[in-house]
C-alpha cells in the first residue's frame, strides 16, 4: 500500500517477492490543465507489474474490499506513504509494516522529511513500524538513519527511499527474530501536510529562509509576497542589516541579498508566470544595480 515516488522505490525492491495486490490512492487531476493522472505507484505497477491487481479505494468502509484482501492470504501488508488510515479489520489480516520517513517518535504525520529540514536537524531516517490504529504510534521493528545536512527535500526523499527499500526487505526476511520496541510518546512530535502557501517567505531571517528553501524544494518552492520565486540560493551569514531587500554585491551570475538578519546569495530567480532566469540576467532586465532594493 502506497502512493508517491517514495513508495515506488520500496515496491521496486519487492519485485521478485510474491506480490499479491497493490493498493494506492485513486487517480487525481494534476497540473494547470487538470489532467486525471494515476499515482506514482499505480503508474509503475501498470507498466512493470501488469499481472498484479491494483485497487484504488476511497476508503475502507467496504466489506467487499476487506474480503478481497483477506482472500489473498498475505503474509505481510507493507505500507509506505499511503495517505490513508487502516482500520482494525485490515490490521488484523496480517502484520502491517509501515515504512515511515523519520526517526520516530519525532515527526509523526504527513511531512516528516520537510519538518526535519525546517528544524535544521542533522539526521533523519526511516523506521519500520508494526502498525496499530493510531497515527504512526506502532512499535518499532528496526530503524536506519542518515545525515541530511545541506540537502533539500528531493535529495533526502531519494536517500530515505533507498534506505527504506533495503530496510523493508531486511524486516520481512528477519521478522520472526525482531523484538518490537514501544515508542516513547512523551518525545513525540507531529507534522501536517505541506500546502502551497507554506512556501511564502519574508526577508527577515536568512537562515530560516534557507531552511525553507531546502525543505520546499521541489514543491511548493519559496516565494515572496509579490510572487517572486527564489529557485537557487545559498546561505552566506547571519550578519545584521539595516535594510532588508538591499542588493549588497554583484557577482558573475548571482548577487548578494540582505535580510534583516543574514545574507543570501541569489543564483536563479523567477517572476510569477515567467521563465527561470540567472540572477544577474534578472537584475539587468529590471535595471537594478548594487545597493538598489530587490523589492
Amino acid at each position: 500500500m502506497g502512493t508517491p515516488d517514495f513508495a515506488v522505490q520500496i515496491l521496486q525492491g519487492l519485485v521478485g517477492y510474491n506480490i499479491k495486490a497493490i493498493l494506492t490512492q485513486s487517480d487525481k487531476k494534476v497540473g494547470r490543465k487538470q489532467i486525471l493522472s494515476p499515482s506514482a505507484v499505480k503508474d509503475y505497477a501498470l507498466h512493470n507489474l501488469k499481472e498484479v491487481p491494483i485497487f484504488t479505494p476511497k476508503n475502507f468502509n467496504n466489506d467487499e474490499l476487506i474480503v478481497k484482501i483477506k482472500a489473498f492470504k498475505p503474509d505481510f501488508i507493507v505500507v509506505a506513504a499511503y495517505g490513508k488510515i487502516l482500520p482494525k479489520a485490515v490490521l488484523q489480516i496480517a502484520p502491517c509494516i509501515n515504512l515511515h520517513a523519520s526517526l520516530l517518535p519525532k515527526y509523526r504525520g504527513a511531512s516528516p522529511i520537510q519538518s526535519a529540514i525546517l528544524n535544521g536537524d542533522e539526521k533523519s531516517g526511516v523506521c519500520a513500524m508494526l502498525m496499530n490504529e493510531r497515527l504512526d504510534e506502532g512499535d518499532i521493528l528496526k530503524s536506519v538513519e542518515c545525515d541530511i545536512r545541506g540537502k533539500n527535500a528531493k535529495e533526502v526523499f531519494n536517500d530515505l527511499a533507498n534506505l527504506a527499500s533495503i530496510l523493508c526487505k531486511e524486516v520481512l526476511c528477519n521478522f520472526n527474530n525482531l523484538n518490537p520496541i514501544k515508542q516513547d510518546n512523551t518525545r513525540a512530535s507531529y507534522c501536517t501536510k505541506i500546502k502551497k502557501e507554506d512556501g511564502l517567505v519574508s526577508l527577515q531571517n536568512a537562515k530560516e529562509l534557507y531552511q525553507k528553501f531546502l525543505a520546499f524544494t521541489p514543491w511548493p518552492g519559496i516565494f515572496l509576497e509579490n510572487g517572486l520565486k527564489f529557485i537557487d540560493i545559498e546561505f552566506i551569514d547571519e550578519k545584521e542589516h539595516e535594510k532588508m531587500g538591499k542588493i549588497l554585491a554583484l557577482e558573475k551570475d548571482s548577487f548578494l541579498l540582505a535580510c534583516k538578519k543574514g545574507t543570501l546569495r541569489i543564483k536563479k530567480i523567477q517572476e510569477s508566470g515567467k521563465k527561470i532566469l540567472d540572477a544577474r540576467v534578472f537584475l539587468n532586465g529590471k535595471r537594478l544595480k548594487n545597493e538598489d532594493n530587490l523589492c
